[in-house]
């Protein structure tokens, strides 16, 4: 009887493992950023997303901790993620974009075992932890755990350039891919620049976008943003140029797709 019982507990232990190993094997084949390119790609097609949606639902913390490694994993599957929510959420009710504050802070998407905000996946996972109105100077001084498992090692400025929020005045948006991450941000950064902006030669001043002065610290401050600006062929130079921020458009904008 005790030779029977350690076999089954041996039967068990095996079988426990066994079952474990085949679990985490399973989950290491599950590509993440492939998953939130379907995600986006569906609701630019106007297609059904709801089992899509279940999907990204249903993962964890300690897989998207897991799957997501690099920065640039992180970054293309949350501007992935908030992108397509944006769209899917607005085109559901878009009477809660007449309370922005409360639609952006309100916890309604479905991921990583809880419901977590368009801000905190903004501020939180790809500014790493930046406090809302610290104009990117001021990080948070006790970002929650989903922050901490899953936010970018490194701030990059591009991803305000490719952020759609759901404005007029918000860039467009593209489905981004890990393999191209960098060329796509760098198009993105340089095709809303030029769309949003203006250089007047007489008196040399520059237009801008407002994001140049809510997201100041992100770009170095004014003196970082002139150096943008020179780099994607805004401005001539940096010297003496005069910024000048435009009024942010808020009218409600979906579907503004584009391919970079």
């Amino acid at each position: 009887m005790r030779k029977l019982y350690s076999k089954l507990l041996l039967f068990f232990a095996f079988f426990s493992v066994a079952m474990l190993s085949a679990t985490e094997e399973n989950n290491s084949k599950v590509d993440y950023n492939k998953l939130s390119e379907e995600f986006l790609t569906c609701v630019k097609e106007k297609g059904n997303t709801k089992d899509i949606r279940q999907k990204i639902a249903k993962l964890t913390l300690e897989e998207l901790e897991n799957g997501l490694i690099t920065d640039e994993q992180k970054l293309a599957f949350w501007l992935n993620i908030y992108n397509g929510y944006i769209q899917v959420v607005l085109t559901e009710n878009p009477d809660l974009y007449k309370d922005r504050s409360s639609f952006f802070k309100k916890e309604q998407i479905p991921i990583a075992g809880s419901l977590i905000s368009f801000e905190k996946i903004e501020h939180g996972i790809l500014r790493k932890s930046q406090w809302p109105l610290g104009l990117g100077y001021i990080r948070k001084w006790f970002p929650g755990k989903i922050e901490r498992k899953l936010r970018v090692e490194k701030r990059d400025f591009r991803v305000h350039f490719a952020l759609n929020c759901g404005a007029k005045d918000c860039p467009p948006v593209t489905v981004y891919t890990v393999d191209r991450l960098n060329e796509q941000l760098k198009s993105g950064t340089k095709y809303f620049l030029t769309k949003m902006s203006s250089y007047t030669k007489e008196t040399n001043t520059v237009r801008v976008t407002s994001l140049f002065s809510w997201f100041r610290g992100d770009f170095g401050g004014k003196s970082g943003a002139k150096k943008i600006l020179k780099e994607n062929g805004i401005i001539p130079t940096t010297k003496g140029v005069d910024v000048e921020y435009t009024n942010y458009d808020w009218t409600l904008y979906l579907n503004n797709f584009i391919a970079l």
